[in-house]
């Protein structure tokens, strides 16, 4: 049976601070590992109110030396936002203090608006296309010095730190595949082209020094508790913060809502998007990722749950757990 993951923003929910998300961060990561998840990853955006990962690098610290062997990384860095030897120091350190724990997840958007992105000091048309070049210095970094390097990444440099591509298109999927390297779809919100980029990673893949096969991981929305319909009231959160997004004020997570106030319209959008999300009692999760994992071929779930309530996200992660013991046992 694939393993499971959580993919985790730091949801800031209404009327809490950033201090709070970050302590219901550590305490989610700890029952994970207790539970059996694989890694707990986190991810990068600016600007965002309602995420408090934008400094990722020093979240996966917090978690990493929190936990004791669940894996922790980034999921992702957004790479044209960063120089890459920057990066590779940065993860060089984390590998250092926590080694064999620590994965580095690449995405080549910004993670935020343009406005946003000149306040990081980045050009953003030149970054982007720069990524493959980008991928490849850092791969530099993290390999043993040669002769005659003049720049190393200290620390960084021999700690070959695993690096994955996050993506939501083929071209990350095309470049994962050139560079023989582990993959990420971002199905939890850009499902469009999931099962297109999946056969072109596992069609053109080359293996690597890294990775001798494809391996591919699939992103999923996760909203379980004890009914169908306490899962679908808390699945409005998400919804609510993907509305208000199309609309251009993104906030604070909200509560659960007994009715959306959107237009059909912005519904429909909106559940075109989290068509990867499985929501509902512990009977209908198990076959939603059961289904997932038969359509996909996934080698991993990424799982993700915005969900208010932290209690209730707990529950929700525990669940999924169960799950897959079930699963396993099939």
């Amino acid at each position: 049976m694939i393993p499971f993951s959580v993919l985790d923003l730091s949801p800031i929910a209404a009327g809490a601070t950033a201090a709070q998300a970050f302590a219901n961060t550590l305490d989610l990561a700890q029952h994970a590992e207790r539970w059996g998840y694989l890694r707990y990853w986190l991810a990068e955006h600016h600007n965002m109110t309602g995420i408090a990962s934008a400094a990722t690098a020093v979240v996966i610290g917090h978690v990493a030396g929190g936990t004791k062997t669940i894996r922790v990384g980034s999921g992702g860095v957004m790479l044209p936002n960063h120089a890459p030897l920057v990066i590779a120091e940065q993860f060089g350190t984390l590998a250092s203090l926590y080694p064999g724990r620590i994965d580095l997840g690449l995405g080549r958007a910004p993670g935020t608006d343009q406005t946003t992105a000149r306040a990081l000091r980045r050009d953003l048309v030149n970054s982007a296309e720069s990524f493959p070049d980008d991928v490849v210095e850092l791969q530099r970094y993290f390999a043993h010095p040669v002769p005659g390097q003049r720049v190393r990444a200290v620390p960084g440099a021999g700690l070959e730190v695993p690096i994955w591509l996050l993506g939501s298109s083929l071209f990350s999927a095309q470049l994962a595949a050139a560079l023989g390297l582990p993959f990420a779809f971002a199905s939890h919100f850009a499902p469009d082209h999931l099962l297109t980029a999946l056969r072109v990673y596992r069609a053109q893949f080359r293996p690597s020094a890294v990775l001798a096969k494809p391996y591919a991981m699939v992103g999923v929305n996760l909203f379980a508790a004890e009914t169908d319909a306490e899962a679908h009231r808390l699945f409005t959160s998400l919804q609510q913060q993907f509305v208000n997004l199309r609309r251009g004020t993104p906030g604070q997570l909200q509560p659960p809502v007994e009715r959306i106030d959107a237009t059909e319209m912005e519904l429909s959008s909106v559940a075109h998007s989290l068509a990867y999300s499985v929501v509902g009692s512990r009977e209908t999760v198990r076959a939603g990722l059961a289904s997932i994992i038969a359509e996909t071929g996934a080698d991993e779930l990424m799982l993700t749950a915005q969900i208010y309530d932290h209690v209730a996200r707990l529950r929700s992660f525990e669940i999924a757990a169960h799950v897959r013991e079930e699963l396993v046992a099939a």
